[in-house]
């Protein structure tokens, strides 16, 4: 065979083997069984953790919510989550249980023991004595060590949110079977401050350093302690907060200030995520959170954002002036026939990196798509530095009744082929009733980033319903709504991905579930 024919022939081969492997990228998902990873609670039902509760107080016993989840790296068979058990209707939980598949998700262990609350093992000699515990978050290192954040609280009557409060993270270096004592990275007594909103990260790309951030609200300690004047004083702030281990969890550095909202503002939100040391990028940390000024500081505007700072040391310095990613459009959710208030991630901005590329995508609630929240995603492929226009990236049908087209609590995950999923609920099986139900169903959409244009809506249509039957979240634990968590779940194990979320129920008012989806 001559050397132009053989040339030839092989750029035919070579060609169509790459057609046949996007072909493969792009095909259609498929969906394993739904999976309950919850059961009944194992928090005893009398505990001294309930004590304080004020006579308003009302504990859902058997509840969980606001579930998060996370894949190792290091061994895809191994998922760790976590959740709010035993919601409260005034603030957090009984305490953070968490669970463990050694299967791929096809099975779980449950854990209660996370010492996140007096009611799940804290104590004041191993740093968990908190009688709630809320905003469970995991993450897990490229070897494999795993953390759990949460936010604990002490419920005190009076003043401003819960006090004490504290912001604790454990350390697991078995797969999530069993949790340390937890590592206290702050704690305020003071009635006019709360630590909330946290998450965690993993840097990807070293096993030593991983990163914790929340937002921290101050008012002064004098004068009217009430919810509206602490946020409407003139000292009121809610800058970021931040603590990261440069030793794999061994300790953690004190907490620290890396951005001032500026007066009367705060942000809210923060999440860090990791670009890989691929495509020109080397590590670099962008952390994205919901930002809101409600006056004009340092020539600063007025409004909502969401908006980014960035570190390119592993968080040893940070840029103090915000990227704005997009102005913010709340999309608060009420009940498609009474109006009724559900408690949604009308909040938060979620974000994940594509490991080949480092594409940044962030998605929110958003009001713009109408009618009163859509799923909004905007994309950066620079670090964090600039980022495309919003777009509706939701599949619900826009030919049903207006209340019924609301889409809420969003999450994202990228896969290794740079597939990018997000998930969420809806009401599109609502049926009009007067408010006696509301069927809900949750769904995860795609996009083929190697072969489509992500920045574009056209290119979300692929679409699974995760339930398997709408519930009704009318059955959901009350808190300030409707609560089935102001997060949910999505991890990835690099070829498939989990939806991790809460169903209510009659018999339980809510429960944890997943499925394989890829």
């Amino acid at each position: 065979m001559g050397l132009k024919l053989r040339a030839a022939l092989t750029g035919v081969f070579l060609a169509a083997l790459t057609l046949f492997a996007l072909q493969a990228a792009a095909a259609p998902f498929t969906e394993g069984p739904l999976v309950q990873v919850s059961g009944a609670s194992p928090i005893p039902a009398a505990c001294i953790g309930d004590n304080n509760a004020s006579p308003t107080s009302v504990n859902n016993y058997g509840t969980e919510v606001e579930p998060f989840v996370m894949v190792d790296p290091s061994n895809p068979n191994i998922l760790v989550g976590a959740w709010q058990q035993d919601r409260w209707n005034d603030g957090g939980s009984r305490g953070i249980v968490s669970a463990r598949s050694t299967n791929g998700g096809a099975s779980w262990t449950i854990n209660s023991n996370t010492k996140s609350s007096v009611c799940t093992g804290g104590t004041a000699a191993n740093g968990g004595d908190y009688e709630r515990a809320s905003d469970p978050w995991v993450a897990i290192s490229p070897n494999g060590t795993a953390y759990l954040m949460t936010l604990s609280v002490t419920q005190e009557p009076g003043g401003f949110g819960s006090h004490p409060n504290a912001m604790l993270v454990m350390r697991s270096t078995n797969g999530g079977a069993s949790w340390g004592n937890p590592t206290t990275l702050i704690r305020d007594d003071n009635q006019n401050v709360l630590n909330d909103k946290n998450s965690m990260t993993a840097d990807p790309n070293n096993s030593s350093f991983a990163y914790a951030v929340w937002d921290r609200l101050t008012s002064p300690t004098s004068g009217n302690n009430s919810e509206a004047a602490f946020e409407n004083s003139r000292d009121f702030s809610g800058d970021v907060y931040f603590s990261r281990t440069t030793n794999g969890g061994a300790s953690w550095e004190p907490a620290r200030k890396i951005y001032k909202a500026g007066q009367v503002a705060q942000t809210i939100g923060n999440l860090i995520v990791a670009e890989p040391t691929v495509g020109g990028f080397n590590g670099e940390l962008v952390d994205i959170f919901t930002q809101f000024k409600f006056r004009s500081n340092g020539g600063g505007t007025r409004g909502a954002n969401i908006a980014a700072i960035r570190s390119t040391d592993h968080g040893a310095s940070w840029t103090q002036k915000e990227v704005l990613i997009s102005d913010f459009r709340r999309g608060i959710v009420a009940d498609p026939d009474d109006g009724a208030a559900h408690r949604t991630g009308d909040i938060n901005a979620e974000a994940a990196v594509d490991p080949n590329t480092g594409a940044i995508y962030v998605v929110w609630q958003d009001s713009r798509f109408g009618p009163r929240s859509s799923i909004a995603l905007s994309r950066s492929t620079d670090g964090g530095v600039t980022w495309t226009a919003p777009i509706k990236v939701n599949a619900t049908p826009t030919n049903i009744p207006l209340g019924n087209q609301q889409a809420f609590t969003p999450m994202v995950s990228v896969r290794n082929d740079s597939t990018v999923a997000v998930s969420y609920y809806d009401f599109r099986n609502n049926t009009a009733d007067g408010g006696a139900t509301t069927p809900t169903d949750a769904f995860i959409v795609h996009c083929h980033a190697a072969t489509e244009d992500c920045t574009q809506s056209s290119s979300w249509d692929e679409e699974i319903r995760t339930t398997d039957t709408s519930f009704d979240s009318r059955q959901a634990p009350v808190a300030r709504g409707f609560f089935l968590g102001d997060y949910e779940g999505l991890g990835t194990d690099g070829t498939s991905f989990f939806p991790f979320f809460a169903m209510s129920s009659a018999a339980d008012h809510a429960s944890i579930f997943t499925r394989k989806v890829g």
